[in-house]
Parts: C-alpha cells; sequence; structure tokens
C-alpha cells in the first residue's frame, strides 16, 4: 500500500498505543484499572455549562457553520481572559479550533516549511513531536535536565539556534512533566526568539492551574510588537472539562491569521458552534467553578506526593504539577517495560518515558488528575509491587 512517507514514518499516538494494552481485559473488583494515562479532568462539566448547552441545542445557528476564526463573541471574550496579563490583545488576534492539538498544527503548518527545523525541550509532548514529523519539520531536542527540575535553559537554546532554525517551543505548565516554567525564564525565552528571528510557541493549555493563578505568568504581551515573535496556544478542555467538545485557540499577529485561515478552511471549516458557545459561557459563567476545581487539583497533586512518599518503592518525583507528575523509577529495565508490566500485572495503566522522547527510559508519567483524591495512596501501591527481587522483573 502506497501513503505519504511523512506520516508513515511518524510513531503511532502514544495514549491510543497504551489503550491498546488493556483492550479487550477485564478487570476485577479487587483490583480495578487505574487509568493515568491520558490528561483528562476527572469529573464532568459544570451544571451550568450543561444546562445552558440544553438550551441552545436546538438553536438552528448551532448546526450550521460559523466564521473561520471563530465566534466574534467568543474571540471578544477570550482576548479579555487573556488582557488579564496586558491590554496589548485583541479579538483580531484570536482563532478558535478544535481543541489545542489542532491549534499546534494549523499554526505550524502556517508557519513552518519542509526541512526547516524547531527546538522542542526534552521531554516533548509527543503530539507537537508528531505534527512535526508529518509536516517535514525537523525537531530539535532541547535537553532539560532531572537536577534543574526539567526546565529548559535559554543560553542551551542559543547554542543550537542556525539559520534553518524558525521556532522554539515552550509548554508551561508542562506536558509530560507538570513543571511550571518561572516568568523570567519565559521572559528570556522570548527576548531570544525576538533577537534572533524566530517565534516563540508558546502552549498554556494548563495556565488555570499553577501553583498562583494570581501572579503573572510571564511579561509576554506587555510587549506592544508580540505579535512579531509570540504565537500563543490554549485550550478549553482542561479548565473548564471541555475535553471531548474540542475547543482551543490560537493568538498570533492579524497577518498570521491569514494564512492560519486558509489552513483551518482546509481541516474542519469552523471548530463545532456548540462547543464554541460552551466556551464562551464558560468564560462568563465559570470562574468560580474553575477556580474550585483548581484547588482540587493541588490537592490531587499533593495526596500523591505524600502517598508517595509512605511507599519505600524507589520511584521519585523529578518534576510535578497540577495535573501530571514524572516520575523516575529505580528499576535497570526500559520504562516502557515497566509501565508494560504495571499495566499487566497492577492493573495500573501509566505512560513510558520514551514516548516523550530520547533519553526519558528511566522514567514515568503520571497523570494523577484523572483520578480521585482517595485513589493516590492506592496509585502508589501499586507502582511499589514492583520490587528489584520481585521475581516477574
Amino acid at each position: 500500500m502506497h501513503v505519504n512517507p511523512l506520516v508513515n514514518n511518524t510513531e503511532f499516538p502514544p495514549v491510543t498505543e497504551a489503550a491498546n494494552w488493556i483492550a479487550d481485559r477485564e478487570f476485577p473488583d479487587d483490583l480495578p484499572l487505574i487509568n493515568v494515562s491520558q490528561a483528562v479532568p476527572g469529573y464532568a462539566t459544570s451544571d451550568d455549562i450543561l444546562d445552558h448547552l440544553a438550551e441552545i441545542i436546538r438553536e438552528p445557528a448551532v448546526s450550521k457553520y460559523g466564521h473561520v476564526l471563530g465566534l466574534p463573541e467568543l474571540r471578544e471574550a477570550y482576548a479579555e481572559y487573556l488582557n488579564t496579563d496586558s491590554q496589548s490583545i485583541r479579538a483580531a488576534n484570536i482563532a478558535i479550533t478544535a481543541g489545542c492539538n489542532q491549534a499546534y498544527h494549523v499554526a505550524m503548518t502556517a508557519l513552518i516549511k519542509p526541512g526547516d527545523e524547531v527546538l522542542l525541550p526534552a521531554p516533548w509532548y509527543f503530539n507537537h513531536k508528531m505534527s512535526h514529523d508529518m509536516l517535514g519539520i525537523n525537531t530539535v531536542p532541547l535537553p532539560c535536565k532531572a537536577d534543574e527540575q526539567l526546565i529548559p535553559d535559554p543560553e542551551v537554546a542559543a547554542s543550537l539556534i542556525n539559520d534553518k532554525t524558525r521556532a522554539i517551543v515552550l509548554i508551561t505548565p508542562n506536558n509530560p512533566t507538570g513543571q511550571e516554567y518561572p516568568a523570567t525564564t519565559i521572559n528570556a525565552f522570548y527576548e531570544l526568539c525576538k533577537q534572533r528571528g524566530i517565534k516563540l510557541i508558546l502552549d498554556e493549555t494548563y495556565r488555570d492551574f499553577r501553583a498562583d493563578t494570581s501572579a503573572r505568568v510571564h511579561n509576554v504581551f506587555e510587549d506592544t510588537d508580540w505579535p512579531s515573535t509570540a504565537i500563543h496556544l490554549y485550550s478549553f478542555s482542561k479548565s473548564y472539562a471541555l475535553a471531548g467538545y474540542r475547543v482551543g485557540a490560537v493568538t498570533a499577529s492579524e497577518e498570521f491569521l491569514i494564512e492560519v485561515t486558509k489552513v483551518l478552511d482546509c481541516v474542519s471549516i469552523c471548530a463545532p458552534l456548540v462547543s464554541q458557545r460552551a466556551a464562551l459561557f464558560a468564560l462568563s459563567h465559570a470562574q468560580q467553578w474553575r477556580q474550585e476545581k483548581c484547588q482540587k487539583m493541588h490537592k490531587r497533586a499533593t495526596a500523591f506526593r505524600e502517598s508517595l512518599k509512605k511507599n519505600d518503592h524507589g520511584f521519585q518525583i523529578t518534576a510535578m504539577g497540577a495535573y501530571f507528575a514524572y516520575l523516575e523509577h529505580p528499576y535497570d529495565l526500559p520504562a516502557r517495560q515497566l509501565a508494560r508490566f504495571l499495566s499487566d500485572e497492577a492493573n495500573l495503566l501509566a505512560l513510558p518515558g520514551e514516548m516523550f522522547g530520547p533519553d526519558q527510559e528511566k522514567h514515568l508519567r503520571v497523570a494523577f488528575a484523572n483520578v480521585s483524591l482517595e485513589t493516590m495512596p492506592e496509585i502508589a501501591r501499586r507502582l511499589a509491587v514492583f520490587r528489584p527481587d520481585n521475581h516477574y522483573i
């Protein structure tokens, strides 16, 4: 069968691969499956949002096409949300997409030509690397050190930039590590990109789950010339538990959004209108709900950290945030093998570090936001099943 070799050579989706490990299995009541493989809120969206959707679902407009760049009202509301950090963003700078993965893919399609290079901090979000591969973009790993909590170094990045480099990508708070980058780090990367004439792609899908949401995230938007350097990405999936609704956003210059419009028109035409209406309602009516869920996530993070401390299992937290823990495992075997063992023998589904880039064989990612507070001790218990003297290993 003849297929596009760029797609053929792109890795299989890691979350789907992990899901296949447990396909068609049944789990006993005394050892039910704990799935910490995919980042998804472990709760439903708010009742107010659901009630609003029930009211509008019969409106003829929600089943029609909308503007390619999104509902004007949503673009206005989202610009206002971002302008808590500055007053430099207008609705004309906003494109609404069908989720943040689409936001990234269309932005890279519009920005980078095949053969050009993008710096991607490693460990990285695998869907970013997959987009690069199928678009013919060369990924240059930006190594992040475990002893520096996996925070990328602008000086290291500067040494990797050459005449083919077109962008540097940052995710903060990070996926897969959960690490929240200091504002000084983000600002330094912005200045580096501005000086070198390349783009900073800043993915803030998890920005509403920072440790201190009252603190300024960074100073990027304080520069009135930010559109010449920055492209910002966001998702409504995590903040408002709308993952299946698929609503994200690109914030960029008006000139760049002309190119994004071309790509979107060939991909989805527009994000689903019913989903955009849900996001619009969420921005104006679900702020308190969002803050409460953020606090719930931080309690889960604390519970997971404390549960890990109580078990003598040798796992160490390399980095951690409100959604993820990136763990170093103590065994002399690749993380993929360990993850399969945990899936098969402990009914614990976590992702191995190899799925997040080079030199990650000693790590597992645990997306603990998926499960309840009460489940944290059980996750730690199941991790502790495997010891160096365990015959299965």
